[in-house]
């Protein structure tokens, strides 16, 4: 584990590669798993405040999904997520282009409609985050339909960390992504 600041990153997030292949996962981890995205308690209004901003975007049986459940649920363990569609199939703000899954809430904002690119766990993924009150554990979660993420970043060099700059980013700040790179002496 490094430390940087308030957090231990693991050492897979360092040394193994990872880059998305959507062409060949067609983005399986928006439609399988357990429950929906985890979501920090922080999202959740975000999430209501700019339904009706998504809502065009999305699936009809996502709406129905949201418009039934809410723009969030707790899974089974207690947890916030994003609801799925007919119980632990896609998250329901998931959407189809050419194949390929999309999240509703991207393009609304990347449309200009949202000042909120998606939850935060979704744009770290394959990194997850594990909160404590003193610190937060980053780790690489490994899951066999990102097989072609490892192979392709393997391919073009690129570690998980590097992979996901902006989100890292995102949740930490420049200073600790820069405190990160030189622990892994990146800089």
């Amino acid at each position: 584990m490094i430390e940087i600041q308030h957090t231990l990153v693991h050492e897979d997030v360092i040394t193994e590669n990872f880059v998305c292949h959507l062409d060949k996962c067609k983005g399986a981890c928006c439609v399988e798993g357990d429950s929906g995205a985890p979501l920090e308690k922080t999202e959740l209004k975000v999430l209501e405040e700019i339904y009706q901003e998504v809502k065009p975007y999305m699936t009809l049986k996502g709406i129905e999904t949201v418009e039934s459940a809410g723009t969030w649920v707790r899974d089974f363990e207690g947890d916030y997520t994003t609801p799925c569609v007919d119980t632990n199939k896609e998250c329901a703000y998931v959407i189809w282009e050419n194949g390929i899954t999309k999240c509703a809430i991207e393009k609304a904002y990347l449309e200009g409609r949202i000042q909120w690119k998606k939850p935060i766990s979704c744009h770290l993924y394959p990194i997850r985050i594990t909160e404590y009150p003193e610190f937060d554990v980053l780790n690489y979660d490994r899951w066999n339909i990102c097989h072609p993420a490892c192979g392709f970043g393997d391919k073009l060099k690129i570690p998980v960390y590097a992979f996901l700059k902006e989100p890292l980013i995102r949740k930490y700040g420049e200073e600790w992504y820069d405190e990160l790179e030189k622990a892994v002496g990146a800089k």
